[in-house]
């Protein structure tokens, strides 16, 4: 099973194309905190690269922007390609799938209005929108493996 379930922030404004045969795809960048954080050092943050086909692409490009808190499933995908010298190059990217808002209107301040188009609700449960700031950090030597 390849299953990804993301919930974070754009790093940058999506960026939309159409291919030749005109599909819309957008590119995004989603930082993720890790979960722990080490006693005297700041949270760490994974940027994840992100892709979007068809529908959800207009979706995202429309109604998200740099900063926005954003949850996503899909799945993980790689990529090969020649580049122009010749060398082997390799990209690892979620595909999003169903995309879906993980703050409120007020917390953006109002900025962008309800969508047209909602993306397909996930076949998970969905993310919660509290950060979770609130739970205590595990230290290493705690965990039991």
């Amino acid at each position: 099973m390849n299953k990804v379930v993301l919930v974070g922030r754009l790093a940058r404004d999506p960026e939309l194309r159409t291919t030749q045969s005109g599909t819309n795809v957008v590119s995004f960048t989603v930082a993720c905190d890790r979960r722990f954080v080490r006693q005297g050092e700041e949270r760490q943050a994974d940027f994840i690269s992100c892709v979007a086909w068809g529908k959800t692409a207009e979706f995202v490009s429309r109604y998200f922007t740099k900063g926005m808190r954003i949850a996503l499933d899909g799945r993980i995908q790689t990529r090969s390609w020649d580049d122009q010298n010749g060398q082997k190059r390799y990209a690892t990217e979620v595909i999003a799938e169903d995309v879906e808002f993980a703050q409120s209107k007020n917390e953006v301040g109002g900025s962008y209005s309800a969508p047209a188009y909602s993306a397909p609700a996930p076949a998970v449960p969905q993310a919660p929108s509290a950060d979770i700031d609130g739970f205590m950090p595990v230290e290493e030597e705690d965990l039991p493996f």
